[in-house]
């Protein structure tokens, strides 16, 4: 009798094994499928990239080499970069109120015509034509990206939301490596070309791709929303129970927004998230990493004397792309916070030296002997540790994080208009900055500039500690309705 009880008491303790590892075994077959699928929507981002990363080397060529059609001075490379910034800032409008018609679609139908605007702009004759195509690839690209972020947080799960978002940082850093790599050999058009592709491979990415689930609740296609839940945790995982959390508190939120639409546009439930969002994007293009993106071979010929101005600008790219990796293995397990108080820190530090050693060696050694001449001893060593301490605390924190947080503060029936504010907002800051500098340079000088950033990061530093909330670990808001006005009271 004892062998018996001892023997069934064995095998349900190997029934028991054999259930936690087939739904261990369920959840990592989730994961992959989430993994997928975030890899193949980021390909967006990686074309954001590889334009981001296009202009530094390509207005060095349309300057340098001596283009026999037309040339491109000062005033007209600061049209050309900024215009694509000002494009994108329509760009988030136009996406927000494209979203609701789905995250999948409006993509496959932003990702072709975005590879044509590249093909334009690789047989453009004028700087008329690369300003108009400048500005309706941002604007195309700015519809992307935004949708691709919101894509992402709305497939999820929260255990990997945070590293999934990450993944598109990363992708997008390869872009402007691969950009700069190819920039210091290709001529503006060829490289052009290149940026192309990236669209292209997106489009055909999405081929294979549902729509996201809650958004498909939202528009009462339960079946189809089943479907895509299904296929993106895997086909033995009981989905049930989150269908039916998601539908209910869709339906709570719906019922919410019927009832107090013109209250809610003041209230901490849409202002907050707006106000946080917006106040990080601020902050994200005005401490300097636009600048260092759009002019990079510009200012690095002007802050190094020893060293290959191509040369730099991919190694910070390299280094910016490491860090976006780290990143994406922190930022679930340490914490948003933790990472964006860190970054701040680093960035004001690494901005001031900057901003120093250029005084130091423009302004007072300048004044014995000039910038150019062979005997000054050059202290490249200085500037490029500033600039990879900076590039670093940059992609471990603000960058990847003031996206993520666009996805994940505002609620389901307020995160297209929320989306569209934050982004426009955020191509706005960066029109003005990359059509600003040149102006700001000339007047307080490349090191001022510099100074006026460490400034500013310092702001972002407190901005970050008084107002921006912790959400790590936590579900979407669609889980919770009153999810983003709780994490407000609490904060």
């Amino acid at each position: 009798m004892c062998e018996k009880t001892c023997f069934n008491e064995k095998m349900a303790n190997l029934e028991e094994t054999r259930v936690m590892m087939i739904r261990s075994e369920e959840g990592k077959h989730g994961y992959w499928r989430q993994i997928l699928t975030a890899l193949a929507v980021s390909l967006g981002p990686f074309a954001a990239g590889l334009s981001k990363g296009y202009m530094s080397p390509a207005i060095a060529s349309l300057q340098d080499n001596g283009n026999a059609t037309f040339s491109v001075s000062d005033h007209d490379a600061s049209w050309i970069a900024s215009l694509s910034l000002l494009g994108a800032f329509f760009g988030g409008m136009v996406g927000g109120a494209a979203m609701s018609y789905g995250r999948r679609t409006v993509l496959l139908g932003c990702a072709l015509p975005y590879a044509l605007a590249w093909l334009l702009t690789s047989v453009s004759t004028s700087v008329a034509m690369l300003s108009v195509t400048s500005f309706f690839g941002g604007m195309l690209i700015c519809c992307i990206t935004m949708i691709t972020q919101v894509y992402v947080t709305e497939i999820a799960e929260a255990e990997i939301r945070g590293c999934l978002s990450s993944v598109l940082k990363i992708l997008n850093q390869i872009g402007i490596l691969i950009s700069f790599s190819m920039g210091a050999y290709l001529s503006w058009n060829q490289l052009a070309l290149v940026v192309a592709t990236a669209p292209i491979l997106l489009f055909l990415a999405l081929l294979f791709i549902p729509e996201t689930p809650s958004l498909l609740l939202l528009r009462e296609k339960d079946q189809e929303a089943a479907e895509s839940l299904q296929w993106l945790r895997g086909p033995d995982s009981d989905i049930r129970q989150e269908l039916a959390t998601i539908r209910t508190n869709i339906l709570a939120s719906k019922q919410y927004s019927q009832a107090a639409r013109l209250r809610a546009l003041p209230s901490k439930r849409l202002m907050r998230p707006v106000l946080i969002t917006c106040g990080l994007m601020f902050f994200q293009k005005f401490t300097g990493s636009q600048v260092l993106n759009f002019y990079a071979v510009t200012i690095f010929r002007k802050t190094f004397r020893t060293m290959n101005a191509h040369g730099v600008a991919i190694a910070t790219s390299v280094v910016q792309l490491l860090a976006s990796c780290i990143s994406g293995m922190l930022i679930d397990n340490v914490g948003r916070l933790p990472l964006l108080i860190g970054s701040g820190v680093m960035m004001s530090i690494a901005l001031a030296g900057l901003g120093s050693y250029l005084y130091y060696d423009m302004v007072l050694r300048t004044q014995v002997l000039p910038f150019d001449n062979p005997v000054t001893p050059g202290y490249d060593w200085i500037p490029l540790i500033c600039i990879l301490i900076f590039t670093i605390a940059f992609a471990l924190g603000i960058s990847p994080i003031s996206s993520l947080l666009v996805g994940e503060l505002f609620p389901l029936e307020y995160r297209s208009t929320g989306s569209a504010l934050a982004t426009s907002f955020s191509y706005l800051c960066g029109f003005v900055n990359v059509k600003t500098m040149p102006n700001f340079k000339d007047y307080i000088g490349l090191y001022g500039l510099f100074w006026m950033y460490a400034g500013i990061s310092v702001m972002c530093l407190l901005f970050v500690v008084l107002f921006v909330p912790e959400t790590k670990g936590r579900k979407i808001d669609e889980m919770d309705p009153k999810y983003v006005e709780s994490l407000c009271i609490n904060r």
